[in-house]
């Protein structure tokens, strides 16, 4: 249940067939759920998609018998338990894609060989098929067969750990969250089925889709790497927020441990709103800090006498103040407020769903609105909860199902 408007349905009509676990390839399932595909995944009959039993970052039972990782995964999605192993799962599998738009996978090429559930295996029976397959480190060179996840494949080899990582801090930073790379790169491989759907509808000719951790991180390093290169260095500068190049653009610490991050690129715009809530019209006539040159070459001082200024007050009464004038701000809070921020709710980021115990959560929708409409936010499967019901649906009767079941074809 949802507590929000009806979707706009965009894929409606669309059928997506997902042989794939953890969570990059099917976030990107999620969202396609999300927006009104129906999406059926396809778990081992048996131990499931191994996302469902992952405890890690401190979560474990408390959760109310929630499990955060695979829920948020795998939102909207039927769940079908089939051994693609055998002759009859596999059976199963090319009745499901015969009619099928998309097929989603991050199994690797020597399983997909096996399985023969490559390309040509599913083009055989549906030419029409768009196959997207999501990997570590992309379709091609050496590594194309090799797996890995967003730590190693997004987060280390792209630059980004070692970015993140503070100047006086013995490690790379580490992940901000489960998952960050993997949602990330699910997005970009979503959109690209999006794209290839827009092809196959002018053309008629169906593409394949890759979309690897690797490359998507490698996107989002992309001024660092060019920079990096121009400058022929291994890495850009790390900032010092004592020696800032605009003071206006620094963090600053509050009285009760809060944090500011000012972002007012444009400081002789906003230089005497900021003086003026923090009460100190005395700076604006210091010929230290008449102008932005003038605060570049005497940063230090600025940052100084900015850090007694903010550290004297707490943060409720910055974030009240910076209010009152109109360059660009933001607190530092936790991961937990960001799902009541005003401003997230009265866009739909963040909607809440209510499990079947009971528990109520809040759950992210895909960063993406079509006519402002919010899409609906809705449960992931059991294990194997449609499989009974989508082989129904296609063709099969209850004998054939039970033969299947007894076989360990399906569960």
């Amino acid at each position: 249940m949802t507590d929000e408007p009806s979707a706009v349905g965009l894929m409606a009509g669309i059928k997506v067939v997902e042989v794939a676990t953890w969570a990059f390839v099917p976030s990107a399932g999620a969202v396609m759920a999300e927006w009104g595909a129906d999406v059926v995944k396809i778990e081992d009959p048996v131990r499931g998609d191994p996302q469902r039993g992952v405890t890690a970052w401190g979560i474990g039972p408390e959760t109310g018998g929630i499990g955060p990782f695979f829920q948020m995964f795998n939102r909207g999605k039927r769940s079908i338990g089939i051994d693609l192993r055998t002759e009859g799962g596999h059976a199963v599998l090319m009745r499901l894609v015969s009619d099928a738009d998309i097929f989603l996978t991050n199994f690797l090429p020597d399983a997909r060989t096996k399985l023969r559930i490559d390309v040509d295996d599913l083009r055989a029976r549906n030419p029409s098929l768009i196959y997207a397959r999501g990997s570590a480190q992309g379709p091609d060179g050496p590594e194309r067969g090799t797996g890995g996840f967003d730590l190693v494949s997004y987060w280390a080899r792209s630059g980004a750990g070692r970015g993140a990582m503070a100047a006086d801090t013995p490690y790379p930073a580490p992940l901000p969250c489960p998952a960050f790379g993997d949602v990330q790169s699910a997005m970009n491989l979503a959109g690209g089925v999006m794209a290839a759907l827009f092809h196959r509808a002018r053309t008629g000719r169906a593409l394949v889709v890759d979309v690897s951790l690797l490359g998507a991180a490698v996107w989002s390093m992309q001024s660092a790497l060019t920079a990096s290169h121009l400058l022929e260095i291994d890495e850009l500068a790390k900032l010092d927020r004592t020696h800032p190049t605009n003071p206006l653009a620094n963090t600053y610490a509050t009285a009760d441990d809060g944090f500011i991050g000012l972002s007012m690129m444009e400081s002789d715009r906003y230089w005497e709103g900021v003086c003026r809530c923090m009460d100190r019209n005395d700076l604006l006539d210091d010929p230290r800090f008449r102008d932005a040159g003038a605060r570049h070459e005497n940063a230090e001082a600025l940052t100084t006498e900015l850090d007694a200024i903010f550290g004297s007050r707490p943060l409720k009464e910055w974030r009240a103040r910076l209010s009152s004038q109109d360059g660009q701000w933001a607190a530092f809070l936790p991961v937990h407020d960001a799902a009541c921020d005003p401003q997230v709710r009265a866009n739909h980021y963040v909607g809440d769903v209510t499990y079947a115990n009971g528990v109520v959560a809040p759950v992210v929708r895909a960063p993406v609105a079509f006519d402002t409409q919010p899409t609906p936010l809705t449960v992931a499967p059991e294990h194997g909860a449609d499989t009974e019901m989508v082989l129904l649906e296609l063709g099969y009767d209850w004998p054939e199902i039970e033969q299947l079941k007894e076989a360990g074809c399906v569960n």
